[in-house]
């Protein structure tokens, strides 16, 4: 049996079951949703891009 698992959003910060996870950080699906759907010309965009920016990619060496 899957046992679901409780994640931090690093978008809207709350704590959810249901998304994705980039590289190491957890997105809702909520926000995934509105990211997707959100025009770049929308002032919540880049909120959105200053959010994900969390998100730091390793480097390989």
């Amino acid at each position: 049996m899957d046992e679901m698992k409780e994640h931090v959003c690093i978008i809207c910060s709350q704590v959810k079951q249901e998304g994705i996870t980039i590289i190491s950080q957890f997105v809702c699906e909520e926000c995934e949703s509105e990211i997707v759907n959100t025009d770049a010309e929308d002032a919540k965009y880049h909120f959105f891009i200053h959010q994900l920016k969390q998100i730091i990619v390793p480097n390989k060496v």
